[in-house]
């Protein structure tokens, strides 16, 4: 959080409430007013709408063990509806500015990894069951005794690492970092652009649009990532008319120069009636006889440590970047976020949309100035009307809300400072939860890296009784989970 935002909020905080919703959402109280709100749920909804077009696609990839496979409309009608509900949920359970949608990753893993083993709605069965475990262990105290277990100046690292992971993701989905195909011969994994140049009119885009979203940001315009958002969409759309450069893929080829996912031109029609025949598609038993018990542990066992550590990691972020943290790293109200966010991974189970899950994206509506639950009231909202409104939702391009992932890890990045670089205790956990969250893709690996590395250093240096029992445990875990690979090969 930037130094001015900090004042500005420590400055206001404490306000007589003006009214009965001020008073339950603690808008003045956090220093916030209902226009920064909106403005923080809309910069939020529109940094991560796309997840309602992305995750249809992944998820209708994957072909079930019976040759089954899921229809987009239904997907996308799902994942729009299953985003709101849950994003409003936390606004009104947690109060906290945290929007949910399907998580990335893990309906890969259910796409290609679960789904081949079982019939989709075994699989979404699974995402069910992960969802209530992690609902019990929050409801016992065991998920927030996780969470309050690890060291403030690791989940200072854990927010840092989540903002370079943030920019990376913005980089890579507006093109402006690629990998280089292994035909092309070099050991370098990654170049700058479409052959080390930015010689795309989507590139074009984007970067003009950053530097607009930057001079705005720099000179406190009120609503400076929501702005930028809108002004590169606009000109992504003028430029979309003039240059034809059409999509990534054409007739299943891929076009280089094209936009990554959604092609900016105004739709045809506006309005659509969603699909929601994938509701309530899920088996919670048959994949134990299907695929054996043993690889259904394992499926289990990795969706679980995804989603239970990529919470912990995207909260703690979200709340550093309001000044939400108390002393010790925690946000207000963590076991209802927990809580909610559990409940979420278990929805989108039983609509078949894969496990619901909190969005770091949420930084970018915290950055436009959310503070409380009422900003998720609008991006629920948004969300539930683009499954009535999905032609106008794949009018923003990636190259127009990855603007605000770049912005935003920025801002998460400031918070380095806090950790004391001199102690080698601490600081060489933090480098490693910093470092490999951007470089494997992965929150949740860079926060196993950092918690194994703290245990196996202070043990080697004589400080075990430091180590809050928990932390043990964890690590255990996080071991198991870096060695699932060869876990598999042995045990199935």
């Amino acid at each position: 959080m930037s130094t001015a935002a900090a004042e500005t909020d420590a400055g206001a905080s404490g306000r007589t409430p003006k009214n009965g919703f001020d008073r339950f959402f603690e808008i003045s109280a956090r220093g916030s007013t209902v226009g920064r709100e909106v403005r923080g749920g809309f910069a939020t909804f529109f940094t991560m709408a796309y997840i309602v077009v992305l995750n249809p696609l992944i998820l209708a990839a994957g072909v079930d063990a019976a040759g089954g496979k899921l229809p987009v409309a239904a997907l996308a009608a799902g994942t729009a509806l299953v985003a709101g509900v849950m994003t409003i949920l936390m606004g009104v359970v947690a109060r906290f500015p945290l929007a949910l949608a399907a998580g990335l990753g893990v309906n890969a893993l259910v796409a290609y990894e679960i789904a081949p083993e079982m019939t989709w709605a075994d699989a979404m069965g699974l995402v069910f069951i992960e969802g209530v475990i992690i609902a019990v262990l929050v409801l016992t105290g065991l998920r927030t005794a996780v969470f309050r277990a690890v060291p403030t100046q690791l989940k200072t690292a854990i927010g840092v690492g989540i903002g370079l992971f943030l920019m990376i993701i913005g980089l890579v989905d507006a093109g402006f970092v690629r990998r280089i195909p292994d035909a092309a011969g070099t050991t370098v994994p990654v170049e700058l652009g479409l052959g080390g140049k930015l010689a795309t009119w989507p590139l074009f885009v984007f970067c003009i649009g950053l530097l607009i979203t930057l001079v705005l940001f720099v000179r406190k315009v009120k609503g400076a990532i929501l702005i930028g958002i809108l002004v590169t969409t606009v000109l992504a759309i003028i430029v979309e008319a003039i240059a034809k450069v059409g999509p990534s893929f054409v007739d299943g080829k891929p076009n280089p120069s094209g936009w990554s996912l959604n092609v900016p031109a105004l739709p045809d029609k506006v309005v659509d009636t969603p699909d929601l025949s994938l509701l309530g598609n899920f088996n919670v038993f048959d994949s134990w006889g299907r695929a054996g018990w043993l690889v259904v542990l394992m499926f289990i066992f990795t969706l679980l440590i995804t989603d239970f550590f990529d919470t912990m990691g995207t909260m703690v972020a979200v709340g550093q970047e309001g000044g939400l943290l108390d002393e010790e790293g925690m946000p207000p109200r963590t076991r209802e976020i927990l809580l909610v966010d559990s409940v979420a991974a278990a929805a989108g189970g039983a609509a078949s949309v894969s496990s619901n899950t909190s969005f770091i994206e949420s930084a970018s509506g915290v950055a436009e100035g959310a503070r409380t639950g009422v900003a998720n009231l609008v991006t629920g909202v948004l969300f539930l009307l683009a499954m009535f409104l999905a032609p106008l939702v794949t009018v923003v391009p990636f190259e127009a809300a990855s603007t605000a992932l770049v912005v935003v890890g920025f801002l998460m990045m400031m918070a380095v400072r806090q950790i004391d670089w001199t102690d080698y205790e601490i600081a060489i956990p933090a480098f490693l939860a910093i470092t490999l969250m951007p470089f494997t893709y992965s929150i949740s690996n860079g926060i196993g890296a950092g918690i194994v590395s703290y245990v196996v250093i202070k043990v080697a240096v004589g400080k075990a009784r430091e180590i809050h029992p928990l932390l043990y445990g964890v690590a255990v875990l996080f071991v198991l989970y870096f060695l699932r690979g060869p876990l598999e090969s042995v045990l199935l």
